[in-house]
């Protein structure tokens, strides 16, 4: 499986909100930067933080755009967050179920059939916004 096909199936299965073959294709070592906190090192981490993000959001992605670069091991992809706010995230604005669409991205990295980064991108201000209704 090519880094390609691995981060599409990734991508897919974040859609269909499948945690388990999602954290399938992910490296026990993943690193995760997130637009916001903390680093996170290891697959238990991911998790824990793919639970938080189910517990507060309901989000799946469209106009996916994935790109490689001539190694086969980066990955870029720039998509749309269409999402629910289910639940108040911590210190964020109070959740009542406010939908949004907001532009987005990330950066993975592959090895054997792998993903040992994932980084991603998007203006928390203007999530914010639209979350508020501004």
């Amino acid at each position: 499986m090519t880094a390609f096909d691995t981060v599409s199936k990734y991508y897919e299965a974040f859609n269909r909100k499948d945690w388990n073959t999602m954290l399938d294709l992910i490296h026990p070592n993943v690193r995760h930067d997130s637009n916001q906190g903390d680093t996170r090192i290891g697959k238990d981490k991911f998790s824990q933080f793919l639970q938080h993000m189910d517990d507060c959001y309901n989000e799946t992605l469209t106009d996916m755009v994935i790109l490689t670069e001539p190694t086969g091991t980066r990955i870029g992809c720039e998509f749309v967050v269409n999402g629910v706010y289910k639940k108040t995230d911590g210190d964020l604005p109070p959740a009542t179920g406010q939908t949004y669409v907001l532009p987005a991205g990330s950066f993975l990295e592959v090895m054997d059939g792998k993903i040992t980064r994932i980084t991603t991108y998007y203006n928390l201000p203007h999530w914010e916004s639209l979350v508020l209704g501004n």
